[in-house]
C-alpha cells in the first residue's frame, strides 16, 4: 500500500526529519511507485476522492487498517496539508459533515477560524478607508485564529476510532519523505513567488534556491513532520499553547520578512488568549427536501448549507428533469442569482447576527422568489433581497448587496466506511497560500481567512452581517453536503471555489439528480457562476458550447472564469458498493480510492447499508 509519492522504506520518522535540504531530484523509480491517480473508483470496503493521490492513499490506508469514515478524513486533510499545504492545513479552518449509519444521524462541526478578540469592524480600514485587498493578504492582520486542529481532535474524540498520533501517521511520511511536484503545485508556486520571496521561511520551503521547484523533483518538509509528531504524542493542545502557540502569535504579530524585501507587511493581532479560547463547534446542520431526498449542509457561519438549500426550493417545482438544457441551465442560473441576494443580506456569524436560518429554508419563501424567474428573460443583477420573516410573492425587502470577492483555492475531501458512514470536508487558509507566511521552524503557512470578512459595509446605508468583530468568523461559502434517502446515504459533494463553491455543489447536484448525469460525469461537467452579478461567471468549455448563444438570447451574459471549483464525491450504489468520484481535469485530475475494488472479492464482514459496527 502506497501512502507517498516516493518509497518510503522502514526508516524512522525520527531520523529522516533530521535531514537538511527539503527538495532532491526525484529517484527514477518513483513515478512507478506512486498511487495510481483515477477520477472514479468503484468497489467495497469505502472510498476516498480528493485532489491528490497520497492524500487518498493515506485515507484509504487508515480504512484498511480497520478505521472508519472520520479517522479517514482526518488522516486525507493531514496529508493535503503537505501536498496541498496552499490550499489547506493546520493554519487554517474548515467545515465538516458527517453521517453515522448506526443513528442515521447528520451531524456538523464549524472549525471556522476567528478573528481576535481585539479586533473590531475597522479592522481593514486605515486612514478612514479600506486596505487594498492584496495588502490585506498578505498581512498578520489577515490570520484568523486556525480551527483546524481543534476540529481533527473534535471528531476523533465523538466519532473516531483511533487517536490522532495514528490519524496523522501517514500524512507525517510524506512530510518526512516528501512528494513529487506536479505542474500545478509548480504552477502555484510561481504565482506567489513574488510575496513567497518576502518571507525566508516561505521562501526556503517552497522555493529552495529561490526559484519554484521543477515538475517531478521531490518537496520535503521535515518541519511540518516534526509539528505533526508533536501534535500526535501532545494532542492539540500543543498547538494551542506552549512553544508553538508563542510561534505563532509572534509569526502574525511580527511577520517575519526578510529585512532585503521592499514589501510593507502590516502585523496581526492575534493573541496566545485568542488561541487558548478557541473551540470548534457542533451545530445542527440545515435540511431540506428536494426530489424526495433529504439534503443536509453546513449552517451558518457558512453560508453554503442556507444558499444551496433554498437554490434548490427555488427550483423544487421546475421540471428540471424533462427541461431542455437551456431553460435547466438558465432556470439553476437564476436560482442561484436570487438565493445568493439573501444570503448576502441575511447570512453571518450566527453568535453576532440573527440568522432566519429556518426561514431562508422555508418552502414558502422559496416561493416568494421563484416567481421572480421567467422561462424567456433573465433577470437583472443586483437583485434585492426577499425578507424570510414576511415572504410575499415577488417582494423584495431593501437594497441590493453585491457579493463580496473571496479567495478561491480551498480542497474538499469525501470518504465513505464500509459500515455506510459519510464524511464531507471542506477545508482551507483562503487565497492560494494563505498569508503567505510560515511559521518559522513549523512548516505550515498561516491563513488569510479574516479577508472573508466585509472590509466596510458592501452597500452603505444596509446591515451587513459580515462585518469583522471580536472572536466573530467570517462567513464562508463552503458547502459540504449530504444526501440520504429514506434515512440511508446516496450522494455526497463538496468542492473549493471561494463564493463559487455553493454553485459548484449546486450545479452537481441538480445534474446528477435532475439530468441523470454519472457522478463522475457531473463533476466533469463545463461549469457556470451565478452570484448576483451582471454577469455569470463560465468556463472556456461552457463558453464554447452551443448553450452560451441560446442562453443569451434569453439575456444571459457570461464572463471567463479559467477553472470553477475542484468536486469530490461519493454515491451508495443500489448493490452496496460505493462510487468515488473526483475531477478528470482541473486541478491536474483528483484521485479516486477504493478499499476493495469491484471485481475482486468484497472484503470479508463488509455489512450492508444501515448496519454498523466497531
Amino acid at each position: 500500500m502506497r501512502t507517498s509519492r516516493i518509497s518510503v522504506g522502514v526508516c524512522a520518522v525520527a531520523a529522516i526529519v533530521a535531514a537538511a535540504s527539503v527538495l532532491v531530484a526525484a529517484p527514477a523509480a518513483a513515478a512507478t511507485e506512486r498511487p495510481a491517480k483515477s477520477p472514479l473508483a468503484v468497489g467495497y470496503g469505502g472510498v476516498v476522492a480528493s485532489v491528490d493521490e497520497d492524500a487518498s492513499a493515506a485515507g484509504v490506508e487508515v480504512l484498511r487498517a480497520g478505521g472508519n469514515a472520520v479517522d479517514a478524513a482526518v488522516a486525507v486533510a493531514a496529508a493535503l496539508g503537505v501536498t496541498e499545504p496552499y490550499s489547506a492545513g493546520i493554519g487554517g479552518g474548515g467545515y465538516f459533515v458527517y453521517y453515522d449509519a448506526r443513528t442515521h444521524r447528520v451531524s456538523t462541526v464549524d472549525g471556522r477560524e476567528t478573528a481576535p478578540f481585539t479586533a473590531s469592524d475597522k479592522l481593514f480600514v486605515e486612514n478612514g478607508k479600506p486596505l487594498p485587498f492584496p495588502d490585506a493578504v498578505t498581512s498578520g492582520l489577515s490570520v484568523g485564529t486556525p480551527g483546524t486542529p481543534a476540529l481533527w481532535q473534535n471528531v476523533l474524540d465523538r466519532w473516531g476510532s483511533i487517536g490522532l498520533a495514528d490519524a496523522l501517521r501517514p500524512a507525517e511520511r510524506v512530510a518526512a519523505h516528501g512528494f513529487v511536484v506536479d505542474q500545478t503545485f509548480r504552477q502555484q508556486t510561481a504565482d506567489n513567488a513574488d510575496r513567497f520571496a518576502a518571507f525566508p521561511a516561505t521562501r526556503d520551503l517552497f522555493m529552495p534556491g529561490g526559484q519554484p521547484p521543477a515538475v517531478g523533483s521531490v518537496l520535503r518538509n521535515p518541519d511540518l513532520a516534526r509539528t505533526y509528531q508533536m501534535m500526535g504524542s501532545q494532542g492539540v493542545g500543543a498547538f494551542y499553547r506552549g512553544q508553538l502557540a508563542s510561534d505563532i502569535v509572534d509569526t502574525v504579530q511580527h511577520p517575519p520578512v526578510d529585512p532585503a524585501s521592499t514589501r510593507m507587511v502590516r502585523p496581526g493581532k492575534l493573541s496566545t488568549t485568542d488561541l487558548l479560547a478557541y473551540h470548534a463547534v457542533s451545530r445542527e446542520p440545515t435540511q431540506i427536501s428536494y426530489r424526495g431526498l433529504d439534503v443536509y449542509g453546513m449552517p451558518p457561519s457558512s453560508s453554503g448549507g442556507t444558499t444551496v438549500g433554498e437554490a434548490l426550493n427555488i427550483l423544487e417545482n421546475t421540471d428540471l428533469a424533462h427541461a431542455s438544457q437551456t431553460q435547466y441551465l438558465h432556470h439553476y442560473l437564476e436560482a442561484s442569482r436570487i438565493a445568493f441576494a439573501d444570503r448576502n443580506r441575511w447570512v453571518g456569524d450566527p453568535a453576532y447576527n440573527v440568522v432566519p436560518t429556518r426561514q431562508l429554508l422555508s418552502q414558502r419563501f422559496a416561493d416568494s422568489r421563484a416567481c421572480l424567474i421567467s422561462d424567456s428573460s433573465t433577470l437583472t443583477s443586483p437583485v434585492a433581497p426577499g425578507d424570510p420573516l414576511r415572504p410575499r410573492d415577488c417582494a423584495s425587502a431593501g437594497v441590493a448587496a453585491p457579493t463580496p470577492y473571496e479567495g478561491q483555492n480551498t480542497t474538499n475531501l469525501t470518504v465513505a466506511d464500509k459500515w455506510g458512514d459519510i464524511v464531507e470536508y471542506t477545508l482551507t487558509i483562503e487565497q492560494t497560500g494563505g498569508s503567505g507566511i510560515v511559521v518559522p521552524g513549523r512548516g505550515f503557512l498561516l491563513n488569510n481567512e479574516l479577508t472573508d470578512f466585509s472590509f466596510t459595509p458592501v452597500t452603505p446605508g444596509v446591515p451587513d452581517p459580515n462585518l469583522p468583530g471580536p472572536g466573530k468568523r467570517p462567513r464562508s461559502s463552503i458547502s459540504p453536503t449530504i444526501v440520504l434517502r429514506d434515512g440511508q446515504p446516496y450522494l455526497a459533494v463538496g468542492s473549493p471555489g471561494g463564493a463559487t463553491i455553493i454553485t459548484t455543489v449546486l450545479q452537481v447536484l441538480t445534474e446528477r439528480l435532475d439530468r441523470g448525469l454519472p457522478l463522475v460525469d457531473a463533476i466533469a461537467a463545463p461549469r457556470a457562476s451565478q452570484r448576483n452579478a451582471t454577469a455569470s461567471e463560465a468556463e472556456p468549455a461552457f463558453l464554447a458550447s452551443p448553450e452560451r448563444a441560446r442562453l443569451e438570447a434569453l439575456g444571459q451574459t457570461f464572463t471567463l472564469n479559467p477553472e470553477i471549483g475542484a468536486a469530490t464525491g461519493v454515491e451508495r450504489l443500489p448493490d452496496g458498493r460505493w462510487l468515488a468520484a473526483a475531477e478528470t481535469v482541473r486541478r491536474g485530475g483528483g484521485s479516486a480510492m477504493v478499499v476493495t475494488p469491484a471485481g475482486h472479492t468484497p472484503v470479508e464482514g463488509v455489512p450492508t447499508v444501515g448496519s454498523h459496527s466497531g
